[in-house]
């Protein structure tokens, strides 16, 4: 079968396995953080937080549904998943995806009469790719993929990315984004095997792709469920980056995964030597991670979360627990990274269009709030392969499901 071919079988097939993991997600408690001094400096600045109001934000999605259905362009972006953001310093905000269709959209009706702007099933699909924004308006799509596979049967997906010094203290700046390397396997891991967290380095202005450095290989973990991959979410913090990630548990079957998190000094976030894991009481560098979220039957977070803070208190953000799962976000306080973290709270539905679809990875994008308000984003994805030829099929004669979608938030703070 040809590279493409077994690609796109591959997103098709992962589809209900990734949806299971990030859609589950459920966090309650969190290991006792011993005197943390995160915790301390914190003091009487954590207050808990939970949503306070939240509306669509309609601009925001019709600018990547105009992009993506812009037939003026045959090789752009037309669709993808794993929605991250870093705005630039001459002001461009850089969007990252993982798996993404290219090629070129038609306008309706599709091949088989339904009122839904399609592309062909034979359009490319590429495991990552970059989109420009300027301004309001999506401008431009980089060479996809940005980042190219590292071996046979392997691939990347982006994750979080900052701004940082080149070196600590330097005045030249460059773009670093996290990168899951995930290894085809058989069930369950059609959606790939967690093998390492890498990190690239982006020069400036003209994110030119200057090196991919492996901070931790996973592949030493015998059991792929237990095996780690940060990036998920960055938190800048005291010159600090705090680093959130979490593992595979439910793709064995657990009913739960785990969330954990490493630091690294600003500017370092591209030298192994330079990170520092939680291990249950204290940072230490090489250390074997400790869950600080998720007891492994109860508890725990899906593989797609985000964090921000909010005067002393970090807010994270997960699709609900069970069922609610599928379409309903929740919100979770703490005074540290490490917790302990509070919650669930600040409920709401994101909105689906019709189908059997569902709603993952809520991301916030720091760089488009402001004034109290937080923009949030989710991937949409077909839940199950079916006889009308599965999910690719599905994300293909409808192409508007395979975007994200954003709502504004406002947190409150409780006394």
């Amino acid at each position: 079968m040809p590279e493409d071919g077994r690609a796109r079988q591959r997103t098709g097939a992962r589809v209900g396995l990734l949806l299971t993991l990030v859609l589950a997600a459920v966090l309650l408690t969190a290991l006792p953080d011993a005197g943390d001094p995160d915790d301390r400096r914190n003091g009487a600045d954590c207050l808990p937080h939970t949503v306070a109001s939240w509306s669509a934000d309609d601009r925001l999605t019709a600018e990547f549904a105009r992009y993506g259905d812009d037939a003026t362009r045959g090789d752009d972006w037309t669709g993808g998943d794993g929605t991250h953001s870093v705005r630039l310093p001459d002001g461009r905000v850089l969007w990252l995806f993982s798996d993404t269709y290219l090629g070129q959209v038609h306008g309706p009706p599709n091949p088989v009469g339904e009122s839904f702007t399609w592309r062909d099933a034979a359009a490319p699909l590429v495991r990552n790719s970059a989109v420009v924004m300027r301004g309001r308006s999506l401008r431009s799509t980089l060479p996809a993929p940005l980042f190219p596979d590292p071996a046979p049967g392997q691939w990347r997906w982006p994750v979080a990315a900052r701004v940082e010094p080149r070196s600590p203290g330097s005045a030249e700046r460059v773009v670093r984004v996290l990168l899951w390397v995930r290894t085809a396997g058989p069930a369950p891991w059609m959606y790939g095997v967690p093998t390492a967290t890498e990190v690239a380095t982006l020069s400036l202005p003209d994110l030119r792709v200057e090196s991919v450095v492996t901070v931790r290989d996973e592949q030493s973990v015998p059991d792929p469920s237990r095996r780690v991959l940060f990036g998920t979410t960055l938190v800048e913090e005291g010159g600090w980056t705090y680093v959130f990630g979490g593992d595979d548990a439910r793709a064995a079957s657990r009913p739960a995964s785990s969330a954990y998190v490493a630091r690294v000094p600003e500017g370092r976030l591209g030298e192994p030597s330079g990170w520092q894991y939680w291990n249950g009481s204290g940072w230490a560098a090489g250390a074997r991670p400790r869950a600080v979220l998720g007891d492994g039957l109860r508890t725990g977070v899906g593989s797609a979360f985000s964090v921000v803070r909010s005067a002393g208190t970090y807010v994270l953000f997960t699709m609900a627990a069970g069922t609610a799962g599928l379409t309903t976000v929740t919100s979770y306080w703490a005074c540290s990274p490490t917790g302990p973290w509070h919650g669930p709270s600040g409920i709401f539905r994101a909105s689906l269009p019709p189908g059997q679809v569902a709603a993952y990875n809520p991301q916030v994008h720091p760089e488009l709030g402001g004034g109290g308000r937080l923009v949030l984003s989710y991937d949409v994805n077909w839940l199950e392969a079916g006889p009308a030829g599965g999910a690719a099929a599905q994300l293909s004669r409808n192409v508007s499901l395979y975007r994200p979608r954003f709502v504004t938030l406002r947190l409150t703070t409780a006394r």
